[in-house]
């Protein structure tokens, strides 16, 4: 039998060797066809008398990224029309067909290795648990786990059965509820791999464990009087696991992550019945997870619509592929530094340039310092970081930029100055480079004015800190051409990050939200609303931090200098409200936030508490003696982010709600179980939606007005993805 994604050999000691390499793909993953042709081969070993076992390979420098998530995306838009309970029964199916697969690979009777030269991630992991043995390399950068909670599903091949059987429930629960990987050496340690070696021996090592088969072709939960590794849920050791699980997981997710809880579930019932009956469960659990609006939003958003915008979903029509080679980076400063940093990691050249040689060497610095971290974690050797830390230039000197592809401006927010740097710089420039502003607020229009060639005039939004957080929003001005926006959307995917493109506003998109995030917090403290509660109840909406901490760590100073911009551009009236009248006495305190250790809360070695004289911003210096309900307080914070992000599809500042939703959990963490702000709307419906936000208006006035686009929506019963997206073009 030829297969299509699985290359076939049998040896003269009669073992066989299967190297799993799809075509035309830069990576293996677990797709129906794959499904098909594994239960084809495990026919094949188990009844066939000339093979003795197998070992599984890969033929790519990964061995398997996990199920394709893609096509589980398409498989759910095949279930509408159905009812609810046909719908379950043929998702049961699906996910139950891996589960079967796996099962006959590890009772076939014949011993299984699997040689993992790459990453084995998800249900790549799985069908590596699912083999006797495991020989791990450890000169490749090999990383095992199960990341599924991270994007909404849970492992749905045996993960969460195997592994607690394998290494115990205490050590599988890291890697079942967090996302944790696990590279060659802990894999070994938490015994997971029987053996590791140099990737050259691997497969000679796997088949000498098919020879020995110390465990007689049986897995260890298959043999006779096994006892799972700390106890199971019956188990006075397991009981107290199970026992402290709950809370925490519950004390990390606010309840808002079925995912994990669903995983907890499946373990605390899959063992205490034989495995078979097991990974049923696991199934059901899996099967009921995705019928849920949270599972599939974080599937759509987390991963379909971030991996098509990282393989460049906006770029312009006629625009081909650009390699971005060499780049110029004006400001040395912390975001500056930053946008250095993560070029050079990328192999980009890099000219750091700054008003004086002291505080460009200041920033290489900052670069070598970064690399040096990953010299000490073990991720880089001496040698590449020197290199990566050398693709740095710094200089005073503009005539540098004479061969560079692109320019990036991260200069502090005052138009004046990003107007005499921009002239500066193209005095230098190839007449085709691209010339970026790193702005968060001031609009591109303005800032292409002292431009020469305001076409190749591009916004190029890092968020803070740059090494760190994922988006870059590309802000499209009035005049900036399609080849700009192209060949940033090619140094964007070069350095690793999620691009999404914006029209001009002031804010633009990310930052336009983020304030009526922000903004709500000034609101209610100005109101007399606890700060302890008005954080706690944000993070129990799902935000990661609360507005107050929010704005600390962007700093007060910052906020402050951006309200005196915006002021002198646009007028008091601007301004005004609980927001600047805050942010305005904070900075007269001198309360700059985590930067100066001063801000809403207080910076010390033992951590942070919060600044005990803010109830100064409360109606007549005193909280209110009844406080708002949580649930109160979470939908003001939510309502008012979507309803801003409403307004930018309104205005067209945003065109597609892919690139809403991904941006607003990347850039400033909208809460992700909800998919984002515009799934957030979609899942509660508009009409819904709108009927709420009438009723915070009719309480808490203007930043609840919901757009004309919006209550259009809810007359017509429209969703943003049926209207502007993916379920527009499909229907």
């Amino acid at each position: 039998m030829t297969y299509t994604h699985f290359k076939f050999e049998v040896d003269a000691d009669g073992i066989a060797l299967i190297t799993f390499d799809s075509p035309g793909v830069s990576m293996n993953v677990l797709s129906n066809d794959v499904m098909q042709e594994m239960g084809d081969f495990v026919e094949k070993i188990a009844n066939d008398d000339a093979i003795k076992g197998a070992v599984i390979t890969s033929g790519k420098k990964a061995f398997c990224a996990g199920a394709d998530l893609s096509e589980l995306g398409g498989g759910m838009g095949a279930l509408a029309g159905k009812s609810e309970e046909e719908a379950k029964e043929a998702l049961f199916e699906v996910a139950y067909r891996l589960n079967q697969s796996l099962r006959n690979l590890e009772t076939c009777g014949k011993p299984i290795a699997a040689a993992i030269n790459g990453l084995a991630l998800g249900g790549g992991f799985e069908v590596t648990l699912a083999c006797h043995y495991r020989v791990v390399a450890n000169d490749t950068g090999v990383k095992l786990g199960l990341p599924e909670a991270l994007v909404g599903v849970l492992p749905g091949g045996g993960g969460t059965q195997r592994l607690p059987r394998l290494i115990g429930v205490m050590n599988a629960a890291p890697i079942m509820l967090q996302g944790k990987q696990l590279d060659a050496e802990a894999a070994k340690a938490n015994g997971i791999a029987h053996d590791i070696a140099p990737l050259a021996e691997i497969v000679e090592k796997a088949k000498a464990l098919v020879k020995a088969d110390p465990l007689g072709g049986k897995q260890p939960w298959d043999q006779d009087k096994f006892k799972i590794p700390g106890g199971g849920p019956y188990h006075p050791a397991g009981m107290q696991v199970f026992g402290g699980a709950s809370p925490m997981l519950l004390k990390e997710t606010y309840g808002n992550y079925p995912a994990q809880r669903y995983t907890l579930s499946c373990v605390y019932e899959g063992l205490q019945v034989p495995i078979d009956a097991g990974l049923r469960i696991e199934s059901r659990y899996f099967t009921k997870l995705l019928m849920r609006p949270e599972s599939r939003n974080m599937i759509r958003s987390l991963f379909l619509s971030k991996q098509a915008l990282e393989k460049g979903a906006r770029r312009p029509a006629g625009q081909t592929k650009e390699e971005v080679n060499k780049i110029a980076v004006i400001g040395a400063g912390f975001m500056g530094n930053g946008i250095a940093t993560v070029s050079a990691q990328a192999g980009i050249e890099v000219i750091l340039i700054d008003v004086d040689q002291a505080a460009a060497d200041k920033g290489k610095a900052h670069v070598a310092a970064h690399f040096a971290k990953g010299v000490k974690r073990g991720k880089l050797t001496q040698d590449k970081a020197d290199a990566k830390t050398n693709l740095v230039t710094a200089t005073t000197d503009y005539s540098l930029l004479k061969d560079v592809d692109l320019v990036i401006e991260a200069v502090f927010e005052n138009s004046e100055l990003k107007h005499k740097i921009t002239k500066m710089a193209e005095e230098h420039l190839p007449a085709d480079a691209i010339f970026g502003s790193n702005t968060s607020t001031i609009p591109i229009t303005s800032l292409a004015e002292a431009s020469s060639r305001p076409d190749n005039f591009i916004g190029v939004h890092f968020f803070s800190p740059v090494e760190k957080m994922m988006l870059v929003e590309l802000i499209v001005g009035e005049k900036t051409g399609d080849r700009a926006i192209s060949l940033c959307l090619d140094y964007v995917s070069k350095i690793k990050k999620t691009p999404i493109v914006v029209a001009d506003t002031r804010g633009f998109y990310a930052n336009r939200c983020v304030m009526r995030y922000i903004e709500q917090g000034m609101y209610l403290l100005t109101e007399g609303v606890k700060p302890a509660l008005i954080e706690n109840a944000a993070k129990m909406a799902g935000m990661p931090v609360g507005p107050l901490t929010l704005q600390d760590e962007v700093a007060i100073d910052l906020g402050y200098k951006v309200l005196q911009q915006t002021k002198a551009d646009l007028g008091e009236a601007a301004v005004a409200g609980p927001n600047a009248t805050v942010i305005e006495a904070m900075y007269n305190h001198g309360r700059y936030g985590r930067k100066n250790g001063k801000g809403f809360f207080v910076y010390g070695e033992d951590g942070k508490t919060l600044w005990d004289e803010l109830d100064q911003f409360a109606p007549g210096g005193k909280v209110l003696d009844e406080q708002p309900s949580v649930e109160e307080i979470k939908d003001r914070i939510l309502y008012a982010q979507a309803i801003e992000a409403a307004r930018t599809m309104e205005e067209n500042i945003v065109e597609d709600p892919r690139e809403a939703d991904v941006g607003s959990i990347l850039a400033w963490g909208f809460a992700p179980y909800t998919g984002g702000v515009l799934s957030f709307i979609d899942t509660i419906g508009a009409k819904a939606f709108v009927a709420r936000a009438d009723e915070l208006k009719a309480q808490y006035g203007a930043p609840f007005e919901v757009p004309a686009l919006l209550r259009d929506m809810a007359d017509k019963g429209e969703s943003f993805y049926g209207r502007f997206g993916s379920e527009k073009a499909a229907a």
